[in-house]
């Protein structure tokens, strides 16, 4: 267990910090203007981030968070957002559900036809026609456009300096490994992060050192497990998710295809959480145990080798989760529009305010070196114990 008065503690404005703090990002497309409101309302809270990990549009806020100074960091993401929406501006509406719903469809239909400026854009010619094996035969979409976005938006030298830590997952097409590029092992440059994003068979792969890399959120949709695999020391970890795990029961077919999307990319969020509290219940049971043991017994090999590996660093994982509108269907992950993209990003902010609000008991795990799950942006505020301490 980590010594937790080993060094002087950071404090943000309502919360202990750790020895480590990190901010997990998963994909989600559109969504992801989300995440951009959590991380301005994280840095209005005075939470410094040490490590940030993300797939798909997940991988391209952590690259724009961890490439750029504490002071350019919102201005460069919302500089990336006014972009990926620029081709579809506000316009007033009618404050009904069913307008905006249809709004909304037919806003992201308008994207698939003519693609996002600075991300994407159409195939003049379809991949059916095109010559086997080239890049044009194996997306719709033409992704180089986001190679010059990122560029301009990310100092990659500062990405790589170690300041901020990057992880961005990816899949190998050719063996199906999923993979974590991280700038304690590897210099991050755009092809990373595009790999990281690279959804088939809307976008390419991206080949990087003669293999091709497809968006990891194929294999699974958030960098939680990389995070917790690599943690050295207490660690408080805030886990965006894009789809909730929990909704109301769907009733039309577009509600379906939404519901669907909620549990495809949720539920590998929540099998993480859950797994996370099994060990660590686990491994505080063993300790219960090897704390009962006659003394005699404790310079036993196989004791000595169970107590370490049941030694564990105290995690505490606050997720904020976005909930989506009653207009927004199945085609939410990529429908980018300024009205839409907006609404999002003051839901992030917002959700930063509630749990800062709500955060008594996180600050007081931090304080006691104790392990939980919290989710509190909602009315009732639960938390998880991942292992139990009196």
């Amino acid at each position: 267990m980590a010594d937790t008065d080993s060094k002087p503690r950071r404090h943000a404005k309502t919360l202990p910090l750790p020895d480590c703090v990190a901010l997990v990002l998963q994909g989600g497309g559109a969504l992801g203007s989300y995440q951009a409101g959590v991380i301005e309302g994280l840095s209005g809270s005075g939470i410094e981030i040490d490590w940030v990990s993300g797939i798909s549009i997940g991988a391209v806020n952590a690259a724009i968070y961890a490439g750029n100074p504490e002071p350019l960091r919102v201005k460069r993401l919302q500089a990336f957002w006014d972009r990926m929406t620029g081709s579809l501006p506000s316009f007033p509406i009618f404050p009904n559900d069913q307008i905006r719903e249809f709004i909304h469809e037919w806003s992201a239909g308008y994207i698939m036809m003519t693609g996002v400026p600075g991300f994407f854009t159409p195939r003049t010619m379809s991949p059916m026609f095109a010559t086997p094996g080239t890049p044009e035969a194996l997306s719709f979409y033409d992704s180089a456009p986001l190679k010059e976005t990122l560029d301009a938006l990310i100092d990659w030298d500062l990405l790589n300096s170690g300041a901020v830590r990057l992880s961005v997952g990816a899949v190998d097409v050719a063996s199906g490994n999923f993979h974590y590029f991280d700038t304690t092992e590897t210099r991050i440059d755009a092809r990373h992060i595009m790999a990281s994003g690279a959804l088939p068979p809307g976008l390419p792969p991206i080949e990087i050192d003669g293999r091709l890399w497809w968006d990891g959120g194929l294999v699974s949709n958030t960098p939680l497990t990389h995070v917790l695999d690599h943690q050295q020391g207490a660690l408080l970890a805030f886990q965006v998710d894009l789809f909730a795990a929990a909704a109301e029961l769907p009733r039309t077919i577009m509600d379906v295809a939404a519901r669907e999307k909620e549990i495809r990319f949720s539920s590998r969020t929540r099998q993480v959480s859950n797994e996370v509290m099994r060990i660590r219940q686990d491994r505080e049971a063993v300790r219960k145990v090897l704390a009962k043991l006659p003394p005699q017994l404790l310079d036993d090999p196989d004791v000595q080798a169970l107590a370490a590996r049941s030694e564990e660093d105290p995690v505490n994982l606050v997720h904020l989760i976005y909930r989506a509108n009653a207009w927004e269907g199945g085609s939410r992950d990529f429908e980018f529009s300024a009205r839409t993209m907006r609404e999002h990003w003051q839901a992030g902010v917002e959700a930063v305010a509630e749990t800062m609000a709500n955060a008594q008991l996180v600050a007081a795990n931090i304080e006691t070196g104790k392990s939980a799950a919290f989710d509190l942006a909602r009315k009732v505020l639960p938390h998880r114990d991942l292992h139990s301490e009196n």
